[in-house]
């Protein structure tokens, strides 16, 4: 039985892909956090090692005896907009996992990242894996880290001759959100906190679809080459209507112009520096709402024969296990 080791085992994409590799029969080691929590990983035949990514040692222990390595760990923290563990993990911790990969002679590792490496682009022209990277303009470490990270993918493929795939996810929806990371957006429309709507969108996709065609990239797809995993370009007023009507609730209404945005983030940082108390935007924050981050999937499509399942069925699917779950509406 062919080995994978699985870097992010228990997020949200994590127990998704998870899934997916044993239902292909794959043997999977889920490598975790010590003490994280693992509820999406209950019940599933998988060998759980816990350990840090900045712990090099580790991690080679870890890929010893894997034939494959996919690695989806990184830290996703937008707030503060400058956070060093946040740099430590997905560059550091990059860094160790592509050391160990090579090591290790492994036949494929796919790099999960973000397809705000890329530039983005607008809904007639939208982004795609040749467009430079914006990102830099928002002083976000999370954006500038994960591009640092796909840089050393690429160096590692080009000087090591390491077997390397890059797989660039959107906004993903779906299901097994136990720690409420991307779906924090229904649950503010569930719970009517969403006040307004900010002038830009984004790309949106199935959690589904990006863990299947990032197993996929084990077989499909081209050695150094980087892919979007997306599906729907929607703007935040396309995209909060046809939630929110989805899930029978009222939309918000009001626009929030791109200056009021960012002085929004402004005061959200300036109470911050006052009381101490983590606010919940920041100036970089309310930037990137003010774009629009759309992208063109055609190439995973293609490549990785990428799903497309339809974002309403996400938002219902989100919604089922929400109310499986309790979170309080």
């Amino acid at each position: 039985m062919k080995t994978v080791l699985l870097t992010g085992a228990n997020g949200f994409l994590g127990g998704h892909v998870c899934r997916e590799l044993l239902r292909y029969d794959y043997a999977v080691r889920a490598f975790v956090r010590p003490g994280s929590d693992l509820r999406a990983l209950a019940g599933l035949p998988v060998d759980v090692w816990a350990g840090d990514l900045r712990d090099a040692a580790n991690v080679r222990g870890a890929i010893y005896g894997c034939n494959y390595v996919i690695h989806a760990g990184a830290l996703a923290q937008v707030n503060p907009a400058r956070n060093k563990a946040v740099v430590e993990v997905n560059v550091g911790g990059t860094a160790a996992v592509l050391a160990a990969a090579v090591q290790a002679d492994v036949k494929r590792i796919v790099y999960v990242g973000t397809a705000n490496v890329f530039g983005f682009g607008t809904k007639e022209k939208p982004g795609n894996e040749t467009s430079p990277y914006m990102g830099r303009r928002y002083g976000l470490d999370y954006m500038d880290s994960k591009r640092a990270a796909s840089d050393l993918v690429t160096e590692a493929t080009r000087q090591d001759g390491l077997p390397a795939i890059q797989v660039h996810p959107t906004f993903m929806l779906g299901p097994l959100d136990y720690k409420i990371t991307s779906n924090a957006l229904l649950l503010a429309l569930l719970r009517g906190e969403m006040a307004g709507i900010p002038a830009g969108g984004k790309n949106y996709v199935h959690v589904a679809d990006v863990a299947a065609a990032t197993v996929n990239a084990l077989t499909m797809g081209r050695v150094g080459e980087s892919y979007i995993l997306g599906n729907e370009n929607l703007s935040y007023r396309e995209a909060f209507t046809l939630f929110a009507n989805w899930m029978n609730v009222r939309p918000p209404t009001l626009r929030v112009p791109p200056a009021l945005a960012n002085a929004i983030g402004r005061l959200s940082e300036w109470k911050q520096t006052i009381t101490g108390s983590p606010g919940r935007l920041n100036k970089a924050m309310t930037a990137v709402a003010n774009d629009g981050h759309y992208f063109d999937v055609t190439k995973a499509r293609y490549e990785l024969h990428l799903p497309q399942t339809p974002i309403q069925l996400a938002v219902e699917q989100t919604l089922d296990w929400f109310h499986q779950h309790d979170f309080p509406a």
